[in-house]
């Protein structure tokens, strides 16, 4: 019989889970509570995800977009039928990822939460003199925005004496940015035109025909010469360039070139504002709409309080709420003009989160990746007491999560292990936090393992900063110790990534930058294209079969005919989502029957590519030009992934270790990452703890952005940057061995350091 604690937790009902096979799941059946918090636990690679995203929400999502019309599913998302027996009393879900938010520079985090809306209804109600009405307010429509630089606050300059080579005539090349070189079809846009002699060199050209062949706008051409396209419009370069390329997609491959030739400052009318000024002229206790937009969310509460007309009670009621939940969630250093492409995906997640919270709706199952990647333990507990309030609401919350403070805090945890890849894949406990701590699991093991602090090492020199003033940072002393592992800590916001960015700045290209910057990967970038080692993978087939080593590329002589080698492929359905369906020719094995006809160790090239990085690099003992590449991934913690595993699924943190992989056995470097243990488990952290000593011990200096307290607590030196974030911090609380912090008054990390070593 279940313990009356078992009985209560499933009071409520259940979902069931029956029969999970999805990824590396092994028949899993699992009943989860309804309206409690559940934490899912184990190695990364070991299922989580793949029962919790891809079975659960997945199911809910699909059934969900199959209640609406055909014509309404075509709109909607498109997700794969999961591979499970059944799952009984889903609710409907709601998935809370780590993604960033979409990088539309007209888009903020008031107008993302809708916070900018309401400011606006506030403005046209009670702001002096009245101007208009709400759209007056907006900077993303013509009655707001400023007419220099249409609503975005800057302006891209073009430096017209970078675009041409005026020596030279226009048959020469005289224009010299990209894609309009002689024998372009941009370039025959001129040259076929029969405005200029071809021949000639533009620093001979007239005033009237260098204004042609510059500014002169869109229009069709008379009498043109009978090379000249007959439905073609003329356009002078500077706005052919700034229409076609700066504005448009096609700017995004050409940004080096751009970065030549554009200058991007703030706009010389509205100065940032980004309005008209007549809007910018309505103000509410001295204040226009552009300023309280800059202020921060602590600063926005405080203007909101002091907005007492009657008309607006009901509009300063709603902003409170909003900005509120916001600030409760430990995003009160954020301005409300921040760009959502600057936001962090733990921030973005956040925002998200609070905006759950302000909803009515109930009974709904919020799924969530690890909501307190990025975040110091102290807002660690605001984002748990969030989580807590959205349970309370009546919602089941499901969350994958390493860190003890959220597990600590469940209802239900659910572990799945016992490793990861092909060796995970099973349920290995379910129960309370308390229970978990008593059992013989591998997170149980490692919750229980002693704290303390390692004895730090001495500098062996030191970089010394003086008088930063980067972003937030308050005109910042200090000196940064080289040669040992150094952490940077403080709370989200407080300045370590800016005291990072002036280190990076000062070693110039003196050192390995391993920041979370996303990798200029695509769907045909994989573990081996990165550490280069499939080209030697291939000469092994090659020389095994005897076919030449082109047969074993995907990219070339083996690909399979029907997918081109990308493993599926994607049919474009006009005004519908493209269908991206696995190769029914080749299975998703990316390969030719003609290639897969050949083996390397009784294995195909599909196979062998399919192996997990722990399992290849022992496949290949024998070939250490390969091994040796593969096991410095398994030191950084991704041994679970697969070799072919598209590189566009992994996260900032796993693409950050992987770039490491590749720069691990150099001596006398300063290796720069950003919380380097994002989404790793306990055992992988102290795995890569134990790489930075070695790296350290082997002549190089180390230096973290980090969050995570055994890191601190294994660290040779703490800078603290505080005490809170924004405005509000900035300064260097604390410099010295880790110990020595637990004596800091008003830090954030020495109050988390001296509860998490007891």
């Amino acid at each position: 019989m279940p313990s009356r604690t078992t009985a209560d937790l499933f009071s409520r009902g259940s979902i069931d889970v029956i029969d999970a096979t999805e990824n590396n799941l092994k028949h899993v059946s699992l009943r989860i509570p309804k309206h409690r918090l559940s934490v899912f636990v184990g190695l990364s690679g070991s299922g989580k995800s793949s029962l919790v995203f891809d079975t659960v929400a997945a199911t809910s999502r699909r059934e969900l977009n199959e209640t609406f019309p055909s014509f309404t599913q075509q709109y909607l998302p498109k997700y794969g039928q999961p591979h499970v027996g059944a799952i009984e009393n889903l609710p409907v879900a709601i998935v809370v990822e780590q993604r960033r938010i979409g990088a539309n520079a007209r888009s903020t985090l008031a107008t993302y939460t809708g916070i900018h809306s309401l400011l606006r209804l506030l403005f046209s109600r009670v702001g002096a003199p009245f101007v208009g009405y709400s759209d007056v307010f907006s900077f993303n429509l013509p009655q707001g925005m400023c007419p220099r630089c249409e609503g975005l606050g800057t302006v891209d300059e073009i430096d017209e004496n970078r675009l041409l080579d005026t020596s030279k005539s226009l048959n020469e090349g005289a224009i010299t940015f990209v894609s309009f070189g002689p024998g372009t079809w941009r370039w025959r846009r001129y040259v076929d035109s029969g405005l200029f002699d071809n021949d000639r060199p533009v620093r001979d050209f007239s005033p009237e025909q260098r204004e042609l062949l510059l500014h002169a706008p869109q229009q069709k051409l008379t009498d043109a010469p009978p090379a000249w396209h007959r439905t073609a419009l003329y356009e002078g370069l500077v706005p052919r360039i700034r229409r076609s390329i700066v504005n448009s997609k096609e700017g995004e491959h050409h940004k080096e070139a751009l970065a030549a030739i554009v200058t991007h400052r703030v706009c010389p009318e509205c100065h940032g504002a980004r309005l008209n000024q007549k809007s910018l002229s309505c103000r509410i206790n001295g204040r226009n709409i552009a300023e309280v937009s800059a202020l921060d969310l602590q600063q926005a509460m405080t203007f909101l309080g002091g907005v007492d007309a009657a008309l607006a009670q009901d509009v300063v009621r709603e902003l409170t709420t909003k900005v509120g939940s916001l600030v409760d969630i430990g995003l009160d250093y954020l301005t409300l003009d921040r760009q959502t492409d600057t936001l962090s995906g733990g921030e973005a997640q956040r925002i998200k989160i609070a905006k759950f919270l302000t909803s009515s709706l109930s009974d709904l199952v919020y799924v969530l990746d690890e909501p307190t990647v990025g975040l110091h333990p102290h807002d660690v507990q605001l984002v748990t007491h969030s989580l807590r309030r959205l349970q309370s609401a009546g919602n089941t919350v499901l969350i994958v999560e390493h860190n003890a403070a959220v597990m600590a805090i469940a209802d239900y945890i659910v572990e799945l292990g016992p490793a990861a890849g092909d060796a995970g894949g099973e349920v290995t406990f379910t129960g309370s936090y308390p229970e978990l701590l008593t059992s013989d699991t591998l997170t149980a093991r490692w919750l229980r393992q002693p704290r303390g602090f390692r004895t730090p090492r001495t500098p062996a020199s030191t970089l010394s900063l003086a008088h930063v003033t980067r972003h937030n940072l308050h005109d910042v002393n200090v000196e940064v110790p080289l040669g040992v592992l150094t952490t940077v800590t403080g709370v989200a916001g407080s300045g370590k990534s800016s005291l990072m960015a002036e280190v990076r700045a000062r070693l110039a290209d003196s050192a390995i930058d391993l920041s979370q910057s996303p990798a200029g990967v695509n769907i045909r970038s994989t573990p081996v294209t990165y550490l280069d080692v499939l080209g030697d993978i291939r000469k092994r087939f090659a020389k095994a079969s005897g076919a030449s080593a082109t047969l074993f590329s995907y990219n070339g002589g083996g690909a399979c005919p029907l997918c081109k080698g990308k493993g599926v492929t994607i049919t474009n359905m006009a005004f519908m989502d493209p269908v991206v369906q696995v190769c029914e020719k080749c299975g998703g094995r990316r390969y030719s029957d003609e290639a897969l006809a050949h083996r390397y160790h009784d294995r195909t090239i599909a196979e062998v590519l399919a192996l997990r990085v722990t399992q290849a690099s022992e496949f290949f003992a024998d070939a250490p030009e390969i091994a040796d590449k593969l096991r410095n991934v398994d030191r950084v913690g991704l041994g679970y992934l697969a070799l072919d595993q598209a590189l566009t699924t992994l996260s900032g943190g796993e693409l950050q270790r992987l770039r490491l992989a590749v720069q691990l056995g150099r001596t006398g470097e300063v290796y720069l990452l950003d919380e380097p243990t994002a989404g790793l488990h306990m055992q992988d952290t102290h795995r890569l703890i134990s790489l930075f000593s070695d790296l350290v011990d082997a002549g190089n200096s180390v230096l973290l952005v980090e969050h995570n307290l055994e890191v601190m607590t294994k660290s040779d030196w703490l800078i603290d940057i505080g005490p809170d974030a924004g405005v509000y911090g900035g300064q260097v609380l604390f410099s010295g061995p880790p110990e020595e912090i637990l004596h800091v008054p008003g830090s954030h990390t020495a109050e988390a350091l001296r509860d998490y070593v007891g």
